[in-house]
């Protein structure tokens, strides 16, 4: 093989290499599609919290929260399916309210969003309300999910090493046998 066929077959391949391992895969992360009580709604104490999405989703994880930053939520939040229900704690006080949730997607990436909405004629105290938009922390501290980018940029910082060194082997001055 010819010293130019070969730099073309390298080219080609460290070409190759990085293309294949930067190519972004096809996501499919669900969205919330719809919740209840509804976003910026105003609506009697409720007694669940119900979030709906695209797809199925798993591992859910839903706050309630008052402007004071308590937490309303009873028990853990259940998934069926494309479902989400999660009990309230008591009767809600009149206030304005933030729902934080966290679920993971059937293609394993973390989806998460937060929302607010008001309870008017309870029979409970009024409470400050919420600053807007309220954040919660729904991540845990055993949560890996994110690094899987990490892995992304080591694998393409590898390839483009290995690209680089094929280059640097094959421009290398021949040598004399």
């Amino acid at each position: 093989m010819t010293r130019a066929a070969l730099r073309g077959a390298a080219g080609a391949a460290a070409l190759a290499a990085v293309l294949a391992t930067t190519a972004v895969p096809a996501s499919a992360h669900t969205t919330l599609t719809s919740a209840s009580p509804a976003k910026d709604s105003t609506v009697a104490a409720p007694s669940q919290i119900v979030l709906t999405y695209a797809d199925p989703v798993r591992l859910p994880r839903v706050v309630v929260t008052d402007g004071s930053r308590k937490q309303y939520q009873a028990g853990s939040a259940q998934a069926v399916d494309n479902k989400v229900t999660q009990a309230v704690g008591g009767t809600l006080p009149n206030g304005k309210y933030a729902v934080g949730w966290r679920v993971v997607a059937s293609d394993g990436h973390p989806v998460e969003g937060t929302y607010t909405f008001t309870v008017q004629g309870s029979s409970g105290a009024a409470q400050p309300p919420a600053p807007s938009p309220v954040r919660t922390n729904l991540v845990s501290t055993g949560d890996s999910a994110g690094s899987s980018g990490w892995l992304w940029i080591g694998l393409i910082a590898l390839v483009l090493a290995a690209a680089a060194g094929a280059v640097a082997w094959f421009r290398r001055s021949p040598t004399q046998d």
